[in-house]
C-alpha cells in the first residue's frame, strides 16, 4: 500500500529438515542506509532536547510554567545583547575593525552581478596615518557640528523632518557618529528597527570612544567606491598614494562622493561632484584649513 517491497524467507521444515515443527515466516522490511555518524548526531540532539525540557520550571504538581520560562529567556537575551554589544564596542575602541556588514553585503551583490567586478579593498590605518585634510573635508561635507554634538544633531534632524514632509526626495540628517555606528555594527537598510539600533550604538560609541577614534573608524570603514572601503584603500586605488599624503584637492573630491559613492564617481566626477568639491574647499577655508579636536574650532560656534 505504501509502495515498499518486502521479502519473506521461509524458515519452516523442508524435505531435508529432520524436524516437523512449523515456524513462522520472518518478514524482512526495507533496508535503509544511514549516513555515517547519523546515530551520534541523533543522540546528541535527543540529549540536548531532554536537557532543555528539564530546564523548564514546574510547579508542585509538575505542570510546566511557560510564562516564567519565557521571562527568564527574555532576561537572558537582553543580558546577552547588552554584554556582547558593549564588549564589542570596548574591543573596537583599541583594535582595528576588520570587516563590516556593508562590506559583506556589497561583496555578495558583486558575486551575483556579472557586470560588477568582485573586489574588497580595505586597509586599516591609524589616526596619525590619515591626512588632516581628509578629516576636515568629511567634517565640512557631512557633519560640521561633529566636534560639538554628542552624536546627534537635533537641529539638522528637525530641518530634515520639515523638508521631508513636503518633498518626495528625502534628506538625511545623520551625523558622522551615526554613520560610523551604522557602518561598523549594522546592516544597510531603511527601517525603524535599524534606526533604533543606530541610536543605541551611536550612544555607545559617543560614550566609550573619543572623537578621534570615531573619526578613525569612520574613515577606515566608509565606502568610497564599489568595493573600495576606507581612506587608505581609496587613496591607493584612485591616487596611487597613501592616505597620509592626500592633499586638499584630493580630500575634497573624496568627501564629495560620500552621499552615494556608487553613483558619484571619484575617477570620473560629474559636474555636480565638481561643484560640491568646490563648496567643500570653501568650507575648509572657513575652518582655517585645519580641525582641532582638543579645542573645537567649528565656525558656527562663534556665530551662535
Amino acid at each position: 500500500m505504501l509502495g515498499l517491497k518486502y521479502s519473506i524467507t521461509w524458515f519452516g521444515p523442508t524435505s531435508k529438515s529432520p524436524t516437523s515443527k512449523l515456524q513462522r515466516p520472518k518478514v524482512q522490511g526495507p533496508t535503509y542506509i544511514c549516513p555515517p555518524n547519523f546515530h551520534i548526531s541523533v543522540n546528541i540532539f535527543a540529549r540536548s532536547l531532554r536537557r532543555w525540557y528539564r530546564s523548564i520550571p514546574r510547579d508542585e504538581f509538575g505542570r510546566l510554567l511557560w510564562g516564567k520560562y519565557l521571562r527568564r529567556l527574555l532576561f537572558k537575551c537582553i543580558l546577552w545583547f547588552f554584554g556582547s554589544t558593549i564588549g564589542l564596542t570596548l574591543l573596537y575602541a583599541v583594535l582595528p575593525i576588520p570587516i563590516t556588514p556593508l562590506m559583506i553585503q556589497r561583496f555578495w551583490q558583486q558575486a551575483w552581478d556579472k557586470e560588477r567586478e568582485v573586489r574588497l579593498r580595505h586597509d586599516w590605518v591609524s589616526f596619525r596615518e590619515i591626512s588632516p585634510h581628509l578629516q576636515l573635508a568629511v567634517v565640512c561635507a557631512e557633519d560640521q557640528d561633529f566636534l560639538e554634538h554628542e552624536g546627534f544633531d537635533f537641529e539638522a534632524i528637525e530641518k530634515a523632518y520639515k523638508y521631508n514632509k513636503n518633498h518626495k526626495r528625502k534628506r538625511g540628517a545623520s551625523t558622522i557618529s551615526q554613520q560610523t555606528a551604522k557602518n561598523v555594527f549594522l546592516w544597510p537598510s531603511r527601517s525603524w528597527l535599524r534606526k533604533g539600533f543606530e541610536v543605541y550604538f551611536t550612544f555607545l560609541i559617543e560614550t566609550v570612544w573619543s572623537k578621534e577614534r570615531i573619526m578613525t573608524a569612520y574613515l577606515n570603514s566608509i565606502e568610497f567606491g564599489d568595493g573600495i572601503y576606507g581612506a587608505e584603500a581609496a587613496a591607493r586605488y584612485f591616487f596611487g598614494k597613501s592616505a597620509k599624503e592626500l592633499n586638499r584637492q584630493e580630500s575634497a573630491l573624496l568627501a564629495s562622493v560620500l552621499p552615494n559613492p556608487l553613483i558619484y564617481k571619484v575617477e570620473n566626477p560629474s559636474a555636480g561632484v565638481r561643484q560640491r568639491k568646490q563648496w567643500v574647499l570653501s568650507q575648509m577655508r572657513m575652518w582655517g584649513g585645519k580641525i582641532d579636536y582638543d579645542e573645537p574650532n567649528t565656525p558656527k560656534k562663534s556665530e551662535k
